[in-house]
């Protein structure tokens, strides 16, 4: 085991891995259940029993961050990145030696991350409110930053497709206050946008509320978005993908969180289940419902699952070496559980 740092005096001492000294907010303490199977992980309904593994338990990887975000995997080289978005930086979680390290400070207050089709770490970043791309030499690509001579809001979560195109919400989030970005007004409206593989691009939803996570189904003919800002409740709407991937049709009701829910980043598994970013909406109630955590919705959007945490989980991933290691971005904390399925490939 190595050596964590205490965040007060800045000396080591034994403890959890992958502690950060830097710019870090206090580290969440985090005692991992002795018994399988892990009763926070919680099957509410039979259809989720294939997927929860007897001998698997949920792991702390790291703590001490302000707002952990947008985790990608690079199985490549064994390691995941994430967004510490407030301390203005992208961290790098090691699998090979199980730390945690700075990959890149500053990341322009970097949301959402993801991957290309060739491999290259593609950024959403709310200071300069634009879509880079990170070539293989380093050197950073702007693939947006704007839409009809207008700033963007402050891009938030973004999926690639198998077809090379690139799309991403665009909330205003980022620019709401000094906490995630500077504080500006936005130009544009909430939106979600499609950049194609020869760099063109369309805005594909103008009216909704607070647009946040996306995902494709594992066959890529439907897009789900996450209304965040919707009232009463927050939703996830899915959309048939149509003109050849190259816009959006009707959509329906995906996922209703219900009134004390709230809704975050998503990412859907290969039998096209979707595992969903958790909390509260900070009410006594949502609170006392202990919410925090992921919660898994089937196809038909019926809840089968629960992954509970201590802190409300921003955003997820698929990953590890067979694929099956889910990822969870969760307010100070990284966490990790095994699963029985893996990641849509996109």
């Amino acid at each position: 085991m190595t050596a964590e740092i205490d965040l007060e005096n800045g000396r080591e001492r034994p403890g959890r891995r992958g502690l950060l000294p830097q710019a870090s907010s206090a580290a969440v303490e985090f005692k991992p259940n002795t018994r399988y199977p892990d009763p926070s992980v919680q099957i509410l309904d039979p259809g989720f029993t294939r997927y929860r593994l007897f001998s698997a338990s949920v792991e702390q990887l790291a703590s001490g961050f302000r707002w952990a975000e947008g985790p990608v995997w690079f199985g490549d080289g064994r390691y995941l990145l994430f967004s510490d978005i407030p301390n203005n930086r992208i961290i790098r979680w090691d699998d090979a030696a199980g730390t945690a390290s700075v990959f890149r400070q500053p990341s322009n207050f970097s949301n959402g991350l993801a991957r290309d089709r060739q491999g290259r770490l593609i950024a959403c970043e709310h200071l300069t409110r634009r879509i880079t791309r990170t070539e293989y030499d380093g050197r950073i690509t702007v693939l947006a930053e704007g839409f009809d001579g207008k700033r963007f809001n402050s891009p938030n979560d973004i999926v690639c497709a198998r077809d090379g195109s690139i799309w991403f919400t665009d909330p205003p989030f980022g620019i709401s206050g000094h906490w995630e970005g500077d504080k500006a007004t936005p130009e544009l409206p909430h939106a979600v946008y499609r950049i194609d593989a020869a760099g063109r691009l369309s805005q594909v939803i103008d009216k909704m509320a607070g647009p946040n996570g996306l995902a494709f189904s594992p066959d890529e003919k439907t897009l789900y978005v996450v209304e965040s800002r919707a009232t009463p409740n927050r939703l996830i709407w899915a959309y048939d993908v149509v003109d050849g991937g190259a816009a959006l049709g009707e959509r329906k009701l995906a996922v209703d969180a219900g009134g004390p829910g709230a809704i975050d980043g998503i990412k859907v598994d290969e039998d096209g289940n979707l595992w969903c970013g958790w909390g509260s909406n900070g009410s006594p109630q949502a609170v006392a419902a202990d919410l925090d955590g992921v919660m898994v919705f089937n196809p038909q959007g019926k809840a089968i699952g629960h992954i509970r945490l201590p802190e409300r989980c921003a955003n997820l991933c698929f990953g590890g070496a067979k694929g099956n290691r889910l990822f969870m971005a969760s307010s100070h904390s990284l966490y990790a559980l095994y699963v029985e399925t893996r990641g849509a490939v996109y």
